[in-house]
């Protein structure tokens, strides 16, 4: 079985070079999809696939 690791919300603005602002208003306009949510306090949990993918439209959205 293999063992998922969640990344923070801290963890994945400093991975993509991003503010905490930047992550959640792109997350609201659309940009980045809904990230997936911890049962038990409702945060926001991140793979490391996430980041692979969060990281391509960052490459993309130079125009924003």
């Amino acid at each position: 079985m293999r063992m998922v690791r969640f990344l923070t919300t801290q963890e994945v603005v400093e991975r993509l070079g991003i503010s905490k602002q930047t992550l959640f208003r792109y997350e609201k306009k659309g940009i980045f999809p809904k990230p997936k949510r911890n049962l038990i306090n409702h945060w926001r949990c991140y793979t490391q696939e996430d980041i692979v993918k969060l990281k391509k439209i960052i490459g993309g959205a130079g125009e924003l």
